[in-house]
């Protein structure tokens, strides 16, 4: 993560470095202190030293631009207090691999979290369209800063409730902009914990101001939660200040919203809120429904006789003489739920396919709320590879493992 150069804070803005600093600090494994080392160290660079020092993380100090005329000694930087000290030239790459060596020695190990029975859901949207007046509405007592300005929540939120004797942990982000619209500073880390959170929940709650609909921002939110293969549901905001509305206004707006996500049309859309409460009980019923979803494995068996009725009702179109042939199909893996297409020439399969194929699976096994991913396996490229591998010209992959396993199960 590269932060903002230090300076005297003028203004409003320019203190929001100093945060930015602490919070990177916070959020790193390693801190690296660059200075210049043409210049001898300065009372800025003192007191960035000190910070960093302070943070309890490990620390390297790098005296870049070490290819020029008059770069002092590592010497003159000791007094810094920082042990590890490196010269590098960023321009000529002097130094960089010592750097990294030094870096991959102080970064702690990879560890797995033991799995557990907790549902979490994160809040995600723009800034200021209610995240944290829904949180805390959900959470039932006050937990974030709650004010009408943009940007107010900056860490990530959490609290757990229970509901009908399930763990849930609620994740509050802070909203994201546009990237042009993205100051230089703590509002990178935000959406870099926006981002996190998104990772690490099972639902996601992408929310929209009823007062600003159709915005591409959103659509983008959505197709990242997609991409990371998340729950998803659309939540309207803010119903409570839609003037004038009656019985026909839901009905007005729903299909606009919908047209705008078909990319996402497995997504349940909500209308709520957190100041009448309206429907907000609704997202832990949706949340238990949408995680039971996600974890559904579907018989090998009953897979197969859905494929094959698919294609004898509407066969994949190819090329002369190359059209694609679908054997079996097997399911590989859950949240989200996984499958795989073994057949031959599945290159040709053309996309508008694989929707149909992904909408067929849908109406059979209702994964409402969840995004289903589908791999297909060629079985010439297959059988190459084993050949390959029994020749000892390839290494044995986690792939090829899996596509052994799949063959097994089907």
């Amino acid at each position: 993560m590269d932060t903002a150069g230090l300076k005297t804070a003028e203004d409003e803005f320019e203190a929001t470095i100093q945060d930015q600093i602490a919070d990177a600090s916070a959020a790193a494994d390693v801190i690296l202190v660059t200075v210049d080392s043409t210049v001898y160290p300065s009372d800025a660079d003192r007191q960035l030293a000190k910070k960093a020092l302070k943070s309890g993380k490990p620390v390297i100090l790098i005296a870049n631009k070490a290819d020029l005329k008059g770069s002092l000694s590592i010497d003159e930087f000791k007094r810094l207090g920082i042990k590890n000290i490196i010269k590098t030239s960023a321009e000529h790459s002097i130094g960089i691999s010592e750097l990294l060596d030094s870096i991959a020695e102080l970064i702690p190990p990879a560890t797995e979290t033991a799995p557990d029975d907790i549902i979490r859901v994160a809040l995600i949207g723009r800034p200021n369209v209610g995240k944290s007046n829904l949180f805390n509405t959900l959470a039932g007592k006050q937990q974030a800063i709650v004010a009408n300005v943009a940007g107010t929540t900056r860490d990530v939120n959490r609290v757990q409730v229970r509901y009908h004797g399930q763990t849930i942990e609620l994740l509050d982000t802070a909203g994201i902009r546009r990237q042009g619209k993205q100051e230089t500073g703590i509002e990178k880390f935000s959406v870099l914990r926006t981002m996190q959170a998104i990772n690490e929940a099972d639902v996601c709650l992408l929310l929209m101001d009823v007062n600003e609909l159709n915005v591409q921002l959103d659509q983008r939110l959505a197709g990242i939660i997609d991409e990371a293969g998340k729950g998803l549901v659309l939540v309207v905001s803010k119903w409570d200040s839609v003037e004038g509305k009656d019985a026909y206004t839901h009905d007005e707006i729903a299909p606009q919203i919908s047209y705008n996500f078909k990319f996402t049309p497995y997504a349940p859309l909500i209308f709520t809120s957190s100041v009448t409460g309206q429907n907000v009980a609704k997202l832990f019923d949706l949340a238990l429904d949408i995680y039971k979803r996600r974890r559904q494995e579907c018989k090998t068996r009953a897979l197969n006789d859905i494929l094959q009725k698919a294609i004898a009702a509407h066969p994949p179109a190819g090329l002369k003489n190359s059209h694609p042939k679908l054997r079996y199909i097997v399911q590989t893996d859950v949240a989200p739920p996984w499958f795989v297409i073994y057949g031959s020439n599945l290159k040709f399969v053309h996309w508008s396919y694989k929707r149909y194929l992904e909408r067929t699976l849908r109406e059979a096994f209702n994964f409402a709320g969840t995004p289903i991913k589908m791999s297909f396996r060629d079985e010439k490229q297959l059988k190459a590879n084993r050949e390959r591998v029994a020749r000892g010209l390839a290494p044995v992959t986690k792939a090829y493992k899996q596509a052994k396993n799949a063959e097994k199960l089907a």
